[in-house]
């Protein structure tokens, strides 16, 4: 949300400088995220004077150009060559320097530089209106007043604004702070406890009446649930036209673009004072009557940005006595609102149920400020004053009288908040003791009026439009955020309890794990919940009856929980690619969601996703950028399997449309972890052109089995190991894991590991072999072992090998 600080100053009179004010806010909840310049004309005029024409000669050497002399006010006039048609000796106009700085209408800078045009020296420029942002026109150069002194710069001639806006990081429960007013008000707050008292400055509508009433128009609100408030009054014979330049800067510091007076100014009351406006052409208003109802339900109706929607049976609508003519609180319609031929309007003000315009937004996906403002709840009875304001204003700038009564509907009064204050409480959470008369003083600046007071605590009414205190420990917020974050001081001491948990508990193997693997260069990740429908069509293992739906989804592609987390890794993937970071190691822990027909269930995984190059580049050449393959990523499972002390899991191909060389590790009937190079068919959905490796551990069965598991020790052996290799010739179709499997069987004791160094295949082997070499560890933890017992053992292995096998020795 912007706020003008200039605009801001018209409530509160504050001399201090943005920063300082930015502060002050940001201490009050209202966080700063930035502070911008806004210039009514861009570079402010510097570097312009007004110079007088002294002389005005034909260019000898050019027939469309005029030689000049111009008196800037400095010890020698300038020579200016200068193309305008209009230019001639005796006229005031503005003159841009050396140096000076120009902005074209895109906003691109160009300076001034002495320079020869067609020979002849000129040391400045002549300016139209366009080449200074004043205006549109390059007919010619400006001719100014001829009272104007010589040498007075241009920006206290003409009217040029300058301002500092605020950009508020606006959290939802603040609606109250939806406007510059209401920003004031908090202002206003922070600044007693800083011992200055300020005014707070109201526009007055004293001067409100009404001039005539020949133009009336019937208000029929038929849903006083969806409208608890509505108003409207008549303004007739006003001209709608531009809008003043004051008004144009107020709302183009704040980045919206001027339309015309009446538009603007309900724009300027919603952003002054927080009450959103509709103005309708009561010439298009059938039968002279307005009706606040719902329609039909599929019922068509075009908006201003003349999409043609299909209505819902619950969206509020305005409508006349024939058609709609607006979504209520939320888009007017194309038919309906004010153009250049209006001369009489209807003028709306009104409070909408917050819930019922949050949900006609969200089902039309249209965001606009009033929905903005409407759905959080504004103030119910600001609505009559706003309606003055804007009318006065209207009457004003666009001419016209005020042609009926106010029509003010308000069956049902929404009601101030009764809340009961604890003193003990308030210190309770604070962590200290505030001064009751402190505490007082802050509530009553925030317009919280103090009914009664006890020993033990206040008794409090809390105004309407602050909806977001009800409770009391709503209101130690309020008074903490006043008096001061910062001021609460800290102890020395800090108290903590124990709590009783197991090794096992999730967080902590998430921590453990977690740790392991940024150790290892990965980075963790944290992608959205919720994701695209479109998604489960990439996978024949996914059903779109499965899908948890959002009831009121914040976009098309937010409309379900996602059923895997491979899509939303493959994003972030995409996503860094893009951005030329290729080398990626990331990991998520996060949930998948999925319906069935009796209920919904949610399961937590773990996934990691590994692209690019193992290592970064590196000077030395003997160091060689490799790629990422699938033995680095069955390496990373293995070690978190190890950490997690998993072992003796059955491995098993991976049977998926989404990944291919895939493998799945489990333990009994529970799948562990799946793991595997994503398809290419899947990584061109995403505009990923390099491979992608993927495992996806099931978390849930990672705690159940860790539960169980326990900690063994034994002592460290006092006796060596022995190595030793043998060189297999095999059938191709004989891996790795089958000789693991016999010599484990074949020697349970003695031998501790087994493992693969070397595969070769290729020239001098016969067809459809391959040469493995494997080194066998062997120890004995009692005794030193004998060459005797280690020939047996390996005899006895290569027996095995040459009989389950077919397995050779080379």
């Amino acid at each position: 949300m912007k706020i003008s600080y200039n605009w801001l100053k018209q409530f509160i009179k504050i001399d201090w400088d943005a920063e300082k004010t930015g502060e002050l806010l940001t201490d009050l909840g209202l966080e700063i995220e930035g502070i911008e310049t806004y210039e009514s004309v861009k570079g402010g005029l510097k570097g312009i004077v007004v110079g007088e024409v002294l002389t005005c000669e034909q260019h000898p050497n050019a027939d469309r150009l005029k030689v000049t002399t111009v008196n800037i006010g400095e010890d020698a006039p300038l020579q200016i060559v200068c193309g305008a048609p209009n230019v001639a000796s005796g006229q005031k106009v503005p003159v841009a320097t050396i140096g000076t700085t120009l902005y074209t209408e895109e906003g691109e800078a160009w300076k001034i530089k002495k320079g020869k045009i067609r020979g002849e020296e000129s040391h400045g420029m002549i300016c139209a209106e366009d080449e200074l942002g004043l205006g549109k026109s390059h007919d010619g150069i400006m001719v100014l007043d001829s009272d104007l002194k010589v040498g007075t710069r241009a920006s206290e001639v003409f009217d040029i604004e300058n301002d500092n806006v605020f950009e508020i990081g606006l959290t939802p429960n603040r609606a109250d702070a939806m406007s510059h007013y209401g920003v004031a008000r908090d202002l206003k707050a922070g600044l007693l406890q800083k011992d200055i008292l300020l005014e707070l400055i109201t526009p007055s509508v004293s001067s409100y009446h009404v001039d005539s009433r020949t133009l009336k128009i019937d208000v029929d609100v038929q849903d006083k649930e969806k409208a608890p408030r509505y108003c409207g009054v008549t303004i007739s014979g006003l001209k709608v036209d531009d809008s003043p330049s004051w008004l144009q800067h107020r709302l183009k510091s704040i980045g919206l673009s001027p339309i015309n007076n009446i538009v603007d100014i309900t724009n300027y009351v919603l952003h002054e004072l927080g009450q959103p406006l509709h103005a309708f052409d009561a010439n298009k208003i059938s039968g002279n009557k307005i009706e606040v109802k719902t329609c039909t339900n599929g019922t068509k109706f075009t908006t201003l940005d003349e999409v043609e929607r299909e209505l819902h049976e619950d969206d509020l609508m305005i409508c006349d006595a024939e058609k709609p003519l607006c979504i209520a609180g939320v888009f007017g319609g194309i038919n309906s609102g004010v153009t250049e031929g209006t001369t009489s309007i209807f003028l709306e003000s009104a409070y909408f149920n917050p819930v019922s315009i949050r949900k006609t937004a969200k089902r039309h996906g249209l965001n606009t400020d009033a929905s903005f403002r409407f759905e959080r709840g504004i103030d119910p009875n600001i609505t009559e004053y706003a309606l003055k304001r804007a009318a006065l204003m209207i009457t004003e700038i666009a001419g016209g009288e005020i042609s009926s009564d106010i029509y003010d509907t308000y069956p049902n009064k929404i009601s101030d908040f009764e809340v009961r204050l604890s003193f003990d409480n308030a210190k309770k959470l604070i962590g200290e003791e505030i001064p009751r008369e402190t505490i007082k003083s802050i509530l009553t600046s925030l317009e919280i009026k103090v009914n009664n007071v006890t020993e033990t605590g206040l008794g409090l009414t809390v105004p309407a439009y602050r909806n977001d205190v009800q409770r009391e420990a709503d209101i130690i917020e309020e008074i903490l955020r006043v008096y001061g974050y910062n001021n609460v001081g800290t102890t020395e001491k800090l108290n903590a309890s124990i709590s009783n948990s197991t090794r096992f508990e999730d967080y902590k193997l998430q921590n453990i794990i977690g740790n392991q693997l940024a150790s290892q260069g990965f980075f963790e990740i944290m992608a959205n919940s919720l994701t695209t429908p479109k998604y489960v069509e990439l996978s024949a293992q996914l059903n779109a009856e499965h899908n948890v739906e959002m009831l009121n989804p914040l976009s098309k592609d937010l409309g379900v929980m996602r059923q895997s987390l491979l899509f939303s890794g493959l994003e972030a993937v995409s996503y860094n690619i893009n951005r030329k970071r290729g080398d990626l190691k990331l990991f998520e822990f996060g949930k998948t969601y999925h319906q069935y027909s009796e209920q919904r269930e949610e399961h937590k995984h773990l996934s990691l996703f590994v692209t690019g190059n193992k290592s970064d580049e590196y000077w030395d050449p003997k160091v060689q950028l490799s790629p990422s393959d699938f033995f680095y990523l069955k390496g990373t499972v293995e070690i978190i399997l190890q950490r997690l002390g998993l072992h003796r899991l059955k491995s098993s191909p991976l049977k998926s449309d989404l990944l291919s060389e895939g493998m799945s590790l489990s333990l009994g009937k529970l799948k562990i972890v799946d793991f595997g190079l994503v398809k290419k068919t899947t990584l061109k959905h995403f505009g990923i052109s390099q491979n992608v490796l993927f495992a996806n551990f099931n978390w849930d069965n990672v705690l159940e089995i860790a539960k169980h598991n326990s900690i063994k020790f034994k002592a460290i052996p006092k006796y060596p190991e022995v190595r030793r290799d043998f060189a297999l010739l095999i059938d191709n179709t004989v891996t790795f894991e089958d000789i693991f499997t016999i010599a484990k069987q074949t020697e349970k004791q003695l031998l501790k590991n087994v493992n693969l160094f070397d595969v070769y295949e290729g020239k001098n082997l016969p067809g459809g072999k391959k040469s493995y070499a494997v080194s066998f560890t062997l120890q004995d933890e009692n005794k030193t072992l004998t060459d005797k017992q280690i020939d047996k053992i390996m005899n006895k292995l290569q027996a095995n090998f040459e009989s389950k096998l077919g397995a050779e020795l080379r």
